[in-house]
């Protein structure tokens, strides 16, 4: 550290005078005084005083420094450990895994419908009679990192002893379709994966539960399409109002999601006019109805609802919790009823209308104590227009330009949850 250099000779106007009669250091005869008993002036002017306090208070603020930086600079690692202290800040950056675009990969699909007994006939296109099979030969590529390659037993290792949870709609029963077929490429006894009531996947049932005996793993699927409870309307309330949804009052089977290690929400599909003031439902909040109440507003306070939940009630922990932002669908014609499925994904995202349900999902999530990780999968389904059921659903006649075939587009939300837990939280991933 460069030092100012100081000089110590007195100037010239500091000098002693001759040594006499008057001078400070001259003896009296008669007189033995001190020498600064004596009056005149000064050995020091003020100039010099001031120079000299100055130099020993910048001396003793540079000792200070220099030992409290030499305290630091001695805890600063050697260059090498620097380096890997870089390396190891570049490894916790987090991915956004949801910017990104689909690239062809002739490895996938990940499994076959036919071949899991745990994929419903609606959603296996190929057994319903698609002929083409390019929709299946796509992967989920994010921009800035790569997704670690799905590992079946790798998988099976991490969830043993778990209990695996998917909340919502019929979307979410196809997650919890696909989540399932793509471990049971990885059992060697397919006979010892169960669903623990002996029933067949259907729509209509509100609980289905899958058992990995050999992992001892629980995969589950709640259908709560509201989130909150839907029961009958007030009294005295308009003809028009049927039933309601009390948006202050979660599900009533929400006690049973509550002791699980992996927690899935989703909601939005049906929250619709078709779904709820066609069909005479109206809101309620507390024992009020909300009859002007918009479809959005309702949703939000839905999901306040729900947030209060989480965070009353589970345990985080121990549970990852989830929640799936909005499917966009794919239909077209003036009146929304036609379906053109495509042979390959559209170079626009389309589909994405409803994109404001997203936007509440993560405005609910960002105020939040309790972690919850935002699935934003909506983009992602936006450019899939080639990847609905169509036609191809059981029975024929019906139309689908909202769900997925299977495998499909459901597979790449489970590979980035699957990753999410590979990675603790989308860190380290592959470059």
């Amino acid at each position: 550290m460069h030092m100012p250099t100081i000089n110590f000779n007195r100037s010239t106007s500091a000098r002693h005078t001759p040594r006499g009669v008057n001078s400070p250091r001259a003896f009296n005869g008669s007189h033995h005084r001190k020498w600064w008993w004596v009056s005149g002036p000064p050995p020091f002017d003020s100039s010099v005083v001031t120079y000299f306090v100055a130099s020993i208070l910048m001396l003793t603020a540079c000792f200070i420094y220099l030992c409290v930086f030499g305290y630091w600079v001695r805890r600063v690692p050697a260059p090498v450990q620097i380096s890997q202290l870089l390396e190891s800040t570049k490894s916790t950056e987090v991915c956004d895994v949801f910017d990104g675009l689909w690239v062809p990969d002739e490895s996938y699909p990940l499994y076959n419908s036919s071949d899991c007994p745990f994929a419903e006939r609606g959603f296996n296109c190929l057994a319903n009679g698609r002929k083409d099979t390019d929709y299946l030969k796509w992967r989920w590529k994010p921009k800035d990192c790569e997704l670690p390659r799905f590992d079946a037993l790798k998988a099976l290792e991490k969830l043993r002893g778990k209990r695996v949870v998917f909340v919502g709609d019929s979307m979410s029963r196809t997650q919890w379709e696909s989540f399932i077929c793509m471990l049971m490429t990885g059992v060697r006894d397919p006979k010892s994966v169960y669903e623990v009531n002996g029933n067949q996947i259907s729509k209509t049932i509100r609980f289905l539960g899958v058992r990995f005996e050999e992992y001892n793993l629980s995969v589950e699927f709640f259908r709560s399409v509201f989130l909150v409870q839907q029961g009958l309307a007030p009294r005295h309330g308009p003809k028009r109002v049927r039933s309601a949804l009390k948006l202050d009052r979660l599900d009533d089977i929400s006690r049973k999601w509550i002791d699980s290690d992996l927690l899935v929400f989703n909601s939005g599909h049906w929250w619709t006019p078709s779904k709820l003031f066609d069909m005479g439902c109206y809101f309620q909040d507390g024992g009020s109805l909300k009859l002007g109440m918009s479809i959005n507003s309702a949703f939000e306070m839905a999901l306040q609802t729900w947030a209060s939940w989480v965070e009353r009630s589970v345990n985080t922990n121990r549970t990852h919790v989830f929640f799936r932002t909005f499917e966009p669908s794919h239909w077209s014609g003036a009146n929304q009823n036609e379906c053109k499925v495509t042979t390959e994904p559209s170079f626009d995202a389309k589909g994405t209308e409803r994109n404001e349900f997203g936007d509440i999902i993560a405005s609910v999530v960002s105020t939040m104590q309790a972690p919850v990780t935002v699935l934003n999968v909506t983009s992602m389904g936006a450019f899939r227009s080639d990847a609905h059921i169509g036609t191809y659903s059981h029975p024929l006649t019906v139309l689908d330009c909202s769900h997925w075939c299977l495998p499909g587009v459901p597979d790449a939300w489970n590979e980035i949850v699957f990753s999410y837990l590979l990675t603790d939280g989308w860190r380290s991933l592959q470059n």
